[in-house]
C-alpha cells in the first residue's frame, strides 16, 4: 500500500503543484490520479518514486517512509511507464525490455529470456524483438514500454499518461491489454490521466484533483459518477457522467426477444418456415440470420418486391451479460431501427432489444442500485 500523509510540493518561486494531499493507494489495484493541467497529478506520481521530492508531508511504502531508502534502489523496484513509451533508440526491443534486469546482475541469457516472455504477455509478436524502436508503430512502442516496466517484477507500477499519444483504437487495446495483464500479475498500479474515461474504464479508485494541486474527491468511479462531491468535480466529470455510470450496469437482466428472428432460406427470409410471415412480436421489421444463426440484417417482407433481397444493416451487436447496458443503448440508438442485436461469444443471435426495453433495464437497474445503497448505507 502506498499512503500520502499531508504532501505538498512547493517550487522556489512559490508555486505549489500539490497541497496537502493525503491519500491511500490499496495493494493490487489500479488507482488513477486525473484532473485538468496544472492539477499536480503528474508531480504527484513523480513524488512516489524520488523523480520528485517533497516539500512537506511524507509517502510510506507498506508502512515505511520512502525518504528512508536510496533513490536507486526504490527506483529500480518501481516499473514507470510514460508518454512515447521513453525507449533508448540505440538498444533493440529485447534490450530495452531487459534494462533493469541487467542493471541488477542478471545475466544475458536470463534477461533476454525474460524479455520474450514479456513481449507475449504484453501482446507482441517474439519476431520484433531484433528491432529497433523506429521500427515500430506507436502502440508497439508503448507495449514495450509497459514490458520494460514489468521485467524485473516489481510490486508497484507508475503510468503517466502511457497511452495519450496513439490513436483511439489503439488506445482501447492497450487499455483492455492492461486490465488483462494486472488481472493475472495483480500489481499495484498508480495511472495518470487527463481523460475521465479512460480513468473511469481502468480504475478501482479514481482520485480527482483540483487545480492547485488539491484532492477534490477520491471514490470508486460508480461512486464518484452518482455522487460527485461538488460543482466542480460534477463539472469535471461532464454533462453525460449518467450514460458513463451505465458502463457498470450489466445486460444480462436486459429482456430480449426472439420472435422477429428469422433464418434465411432459399425462398422468403420473413417466412417462418410453414409459408405464413413470421410475427415479428412488436419490432418494425424481422432480423434475418445466416444457417449458424449469426445476423445479416432486417427485412421487411410487407414492403418489398417479391425476390428483393436487400437487407437493412443491424448496426452493432452486444454480448449479453458480458457487455454493459451503457454498450446495450449505444446498440440500439446505432442501429437504423432503434433495436439491438444481442450475440453470444460466437456471434450466433440470441434475442433482440428495443430501446424501450433497455429503458426498462436501465430503470430496473437504478432502483436495484439504490437499493443496494440504501441497505449498505
Amino acid at each position: 500500500m502506498i499512503r500520502f500523509e499531508s504532501v505538498t510540493k512547493r517550487y522556489p518561486d512559490g508555486t505549489v503543484a500539490v497541497d496537502e494531499l493525503s491519500l491511500e493507494i490499496p495493494d493490487r489495484s489500479i488507482t488513477v490520479l486525473v484532473g485538468p493541467s496544472g492539477c499536480g497529478k503528474t508531480t504527484s506520481l513523480r513524488m512516489i518514486n524520488r523523480m520528485i521530492e517533497p516539500s512537506g508531508g511524507r509517502i510510506l511504502l507498506d508502512g515505511t517512509d520512502i525518504a528512508d531508502q536510496p533513490v536507486h534502489a526504490l527506483r529500480r523496484s518501481m516499473g514507470y511507464v510514460i508518454q512515447h513509451a521513453g525507449l533508448f533508440p540505440h538498444r533493440t526491443v529485447a534490450d530495452n525490455i531487459a534494462t533493469v534486469p541487467r542493471l541488477l546482475g542478471w545475466d544475458r541469457r536470463r534477461a533476454r529470456s525474460r524479455a520474450l516472455e514479456l513481449m507475449e504477455r504484453v501482446g507482441l509478436d517474439p519476431a520484433l524483438a531484433k528491432r529497433y524502436p523506429y521500427q515500430l508503430s506507436g502502440g508497439q512502442q508503448q507495449r514495450v514500454g509497459v514490458a520494460r516496466a514489468l521485467a524485473a517484477d516489481p510490486p508497484v507500477l507508475l503510468m503517466d499518461e502511457p497511452f495519450s499519444a496513439v490513436d483511439p483504437i489503439v488506445r482501447k487495446g492497450l487499455q483492455e491489454e492492461l486490465l488483462r495483464i494486472q488481472e493475472e500479475l495483480g500489481k499495484t498500479i498508480v495511472f495518470v490521466t487527463h481523460d475521465i474515461d479512460e480513468a473511469i474504464r481502468l480504475g478501482d479508485l479514481v482520485a480527482v484533483l483540483r487545480t492547485g494541486g488539491r484532492l477534490a474527491q477520491f471514490a470508486p468511479p460508480d461512486r464518484l459518477l452518482s455522487a460527485p462531491a461538488d460543482g466542480f468535480v460534477e463539472d469535471f466529470l461532464g454533462a453525460d457522467r449518467g450514460i458513463r455510470r451505465l458502463s457498470f450496469f450489466a445486460s444480462s437482466g436486459l429482456e430480449l426477444t426472439t420472435a422477429p428472428v428469422v433464418t434465411e432460406n432459399a425462398g422468403n427470409a420473413g417466412n417462418a418456415g410453414n409459408g405464413k410471415p413470421a410475427d415479428p412480436g412488436g419490432a418494425p421489421y424481422l432480423l434475418v440470420t445466416d444457417a449458424e444463426g449469426r445476423p445479416l440484417g432486417w427485412t421487411d417482407p410487407g414492403r418489398q418486391a417479391p425476390g428483393d433481397r436487400t437487407l437493412i444493416p443491424y448496426g452493432r451487436p452486444f454480448e449479453p451479460g458480458r457487455d454493459s447496458l451503457r454498450t446495450a443503448l449505444d446498440c440500439a440508438v446505432l442501429s437504423p431501427i432503434g433495436w439491438a442485436v444481442g450475440v453470444d461469444a460466437d456471434g450466433r443471435v440470441v434475442g433482440v432489444a428495443s430501446q424501450e426495453a433497455v429503458a426498462a433495464a436501465i430503470r430496473a437497474a437504478h432502483a436495484g442500485h439504490g437499493m443496494v445503497s440504501a441497505e449498505v448505507g
